[in-house]
């Protein structure tokens, strides 16, 4: 296996701009999402009930990845799924029957799991070459696409653009960035090479056991993903909708709680690698959970829109670079190669962030919308602990880096 340091530097850039594709991609719904309620005339469960099918489309379409990456390559599989949200992004938009708006959801779901799952196989690939931790680096592109996504779709309308056409110059830029940057991401053979040096177990061992994904590391990391990405999820789906009936805050400025969300949490990844190596594992996890569900509680109580957006900000602070952890942890489990642990783990934590927000849906209409954040505020202490009990008794068995 042979990659140069300036090959190496630019298969890191290209991940970095894949990563934030997949933000702005997901990202650019949230602003479309009152829009979606008003047009097909959904109250809020309901509405959760249609969200639900960004989830199935994701958490179908996740495990299936992990084959396609084993036979395609991680580059082909991000193409193809950037090119299909490109090509659904103007359609969610303007689609008036609640069926078809299902289906394009369930289909536009199953694109961002896809790319999910790729752009976090080959952001291990890079890290393993690097010789240090780059995951919370390339997280916080996503997160910077999540706040271009959250303000762009807006901030065209209010230039002049229609919602159409603004949707549709998202997804131009969507396109635009992707095949600019196909040539520099790792072929297949290479990162076949990639495997076989940096696979923590052999040939052998992973045809023997077809159930590596339920070992108990795999389970515990995807579980725990699974409630963080729910509060990030929260704030996609549920946080315009929050502001603008709740808070009563006007539509044009109901998009700025995630915009405040995401601000925070990407500036705290684009940090987040030099955190990492300075902290360990349990105070980046355990920290940043406890401050996470603070900011909920803030957003939750506060009758003061400024504060709310000091919430959110504080939940984007706390939960930063704790799936950034989950996810160089997953990669580097001994005796579990990253083709399992990676799919396995984006697997259930993405239902939290793409499913988990139908249940939230189903907790406002039954009894609140703010109660519904509180649940999310539960589980956030909850992970606080488990990890930290954990991390105590159990702690998880990882390999250093290469």
């Amino acid at each position: 296996m042979n990659v140069d340091d300036k090959r190496l530097m630019m298969a890191r850039r290209a991940t970095r701009f894949i990563f934030f594709v997949c933000g702005l991609g997901i990202s650019s719904w949230a602003p479309m999402v009152p829009y979606a309620k008003d047009r097909l005339g959904l109250h809020e469960g309901h509405l959760g009930l249609l969200l639900l099918f960004i989830g199935l489309g994701a958490l179908v379409m996740m495990p299936v990845t992990g084959l396609l990456i084993s036979r395609y390559g991680t580059r082909k599989v991000i193409a193809c799924s950037a090119i299909l949200i490109a090509l659904l992004l103007p359609s969610l938009i303007v689609i008036k029957s609640v069926i078809i708006m299902a289906a394009a959801l369930f289909i536009f779901g199953a694109a961002i799991g896809s790319i999910d799952v790729a752009m976090n196989a080959h952001g291990i690939y890079v890290q393993n070459l690097y010789g240090r931790p780059v995951m919370s680096s390339l997280h916080g592109l996503f997160s910077v696409g999540g706040l271009a996504g959250s303000l762009g779709l807006g901030f065209l309308v209010k230039a002049g653009l229609d919602p159409l056409h603004a949707a549709f110059s998202i997804a131009g830029l969507l396109l635009v960035i992707c095949l600019s940057q196909y040539r520099h991401l790792f072929p297949y053979h290479l990162e076949q090479d990639i495997n076989t040096k940096y696979s923590t177990v052999t040939d052998t061992a992973l045809t023997s056991n077809n159930f590596l994904w339920l070992r108990r590391s795999v389970v515990f990391l995807g579980t725990m993903c699974f409630i963080v990405f729910l509060s990030e999820g929260a704030m996609l789906d549920w946080s315009a909708v929050f502001l603008r009936d709740t808070k009563a805050v006007p539509q044009t400025l109901s998009g700025a709680g995630y915009a405040a969300f995401s601000v925070a949490m990407a500036t705290m990844r684009l940090l987040g690698d030099g955190l990492v190596e300075k902290f360990d594992r349990t105070t980046i996890v355990s920290g940043g959970s406890l401050l996470a569900a603070f900011g909920l509680l803030v957003a939750i109580f506060s009758p003061w829109f400024y504060m709310v957006l000091v919430g959110y900000i504080l939940l984007g602070i706390g939960a930063a670079n704790i799936v950034p952890v989950f996810f160089s942890d997953g990669g580097r489990l001994k005796g579990i190669p990253a083709s399992v642990s990676i799919p396995a783990i984006t697997t259930m934590g993405y239902a939290g962030q793409l499913a988990g927000p139908a249940l939230l849906g189903f907790i406002a209409h039954h009894i609140s919308l703010p109660a519904a954040f509180g649940c999310c505020a539960i589980l956030l202490i909850i992970t606080s602990l488990s990890y930290w009990i954990k991390e105590q008794k159990y702690p998880l068995t990882i390999s250093k880096i290469q």
